[in-house]
């Protein structure tokens, strides 16, 4: 058995996590299932609530968590990647855990894991999953890394499984269209166990496959739903009169399917976790999760940051920013990953915005800023300035006199960003 590390540092630990596996993604799930064995934590004891989808899930998992927390329970929370700190991956009682807490985990993790290797995501969802079985979780919300089928999370039974909105990304991994890409998030569904879709358009090959393996599917549209009313949300479903609830204040229209496929979750195990509507309503009103249509004013210059980094998201941002009064000029931080359908993220904006500041991020995924400023200039964008990363991309942002900037295109976009202006 390899000893085990003796770090006393988390930065020490995170980059030794970085290095245990060979691979930064490793689409498997036999060595996650044998390490949580080793640990006693096959299938952990509380509840638990699996969230998977394209675009949301976040959002979701951060609706969730708030509105169990106004009930009473002890809940935790995980969720990737982060903003800026690792901490934010993992929450218990609505903070997120201390890097003592951090270290604990990983000690344990890696006392128990022989001669087998984690990934860096792989040992994130493991330390979260024992953590809040060490901790004394009522509720455990876990959102999937990529797909569904063999992420890490899916090596734990969810009872309740929550698939959000379904489009095209991580398609060398999950398949090259809808119906593939919604078969492999079905992975998450067990036998005789709910699952709640909130995909208003779900493909097929999602729906089959829920059916092949067993799992009780409610849809958005059919089963319950949510409408937007007076800034609030009506909510429905089959079995009982529409309630109204406050709408999330964070995010798009989507918001509104998220809260809808939320509120369908906790009804879906309502018999072993009660929630009354009191708690429902709290939660919506004080969730928050930042880099979701995120406003905020600094100086003279409203700065908007968005995580958008696919097609998808990239057209809701974009439909958010028109229905927001016309600002001039209008910049725009960005920064992405190089396997990401760049022309189809940028092209929405490429007529709003009067001047580009690219930065590098930090990831070796990333696209090199000279390849994003080409893409610009062959789209017909103006004035596109390139720098060697996002923080000093924002910064020579923030010195125009600007009455708008947007930064998106990746978490290692806006993280940095927020921390270059002064908000994080």
């Amino acid at each position: 058995m390899t000893a085990p590390r003796r770090f006393s540092e988390l930065g020490q630990w995170l980059a030794w996590l970085q290095t245990m596996h060979p691979k930064q993604i490793d689409m498997s799930l036999d060595r996650v299932i044998a390490i949580l064995k080793s640990l006693g934590i096959s299938q952990p004891p509380y509840r638990i609530v699996t969230v998977a989808g394209t675009n949301g899930k976040g959002s979701c998992v951060a609706l969730l968590e708030r509105i169990y927390l106004e009930a009473g329970y002890a809940v935790g929370a995980f969720t990737s990647p982060h903003l800026v700190a690792f901490n934010e991956r993992i929450r218990f009682g609505g903070r997120d855990l201390t890097d003592e807490e951090l270290i604990d985990v990983f000690a344990e993790i890696d006392a128990a894991r022989g001669e087998l290797t984690l990934s860096y995501f792989e040992a994130s969802a493991v330390a979260a999953i024992l953590h809040f079985a060490r901790a004394g979780a009522d509720v455990g919300i876990l959102e999937v890394g990529m797909g569904g089928r063999l992420d890490a999370v899916n090596a734990v039974d969810a009872d309740v499984a929550l698939i959000v909105s379904i489009d095209l990304d991580h398609m060398e991994w999950l398949g090259p269209d809808r119906d593939s890409i919604g078969r492999e998030k079905a992975g998450i569904v067990r036998d005789g166990r709910p699952v709640i879709v909130a995909d208003t358009d779900p493909p097929a090959g999602l729906l089959d496959e829920i059916a092949r393996r067993g799992g009780r599917p409610q849809l958005i549209g059919r089963d319950f739903g949510a409408d937007d009313e007076d800034g609030g949300l009506r909510y429905w479903n089959e079995e009982a009169e529409p309630r109204h609830f406050p709408r999330p204040h964070f995010g798009n229209r989507i918001q509104t399917a998220n809260a809808a496929g939320v509120i369908a979750s906790i009804e879906a195990q309502a018999a072993a976790v009660p929630v009354d509507d009191r708690a429902i309503a709290a939660g919506l009103e004080r969730a928050r999760i930042k880099g979701r249509f995120d406003r905020y004013t600094v100086g003279a210059t409203e700065w908007i940051f968005d995580v958008a980094h696919n097609r998808a998201a990239a057209a809701l941002l974009h439909e958010s920013l028109a229905d927001c009064a016309p600002a001039s000029p209008t910049l725009a931080v960005f920064g992405a990953m190089r396997d990401k359908d760049l022309d189809a993220v940028l092209r929405p904006f490429v007529d709003d915005v009067d001047g580009w500041f690219v930065g590098g991020i930090d990831s070796e995924r990333g696209a090199a800023p000279e390849y994003v400023a080409e893409l610009l200039a062959r789209l017909g964008a103006r004035d596109v300035h390139v720098y060697a990363d996002v923080d000093s991309a924002a910064r020579a942002a923030q010195a125009v006199a600007a009455a708008r900037v947007l930064a998106f295109g990746s978490f290692y976009t806006v993280g940095p960003a927020m921390t270059a202006v002064g908000l994080y």
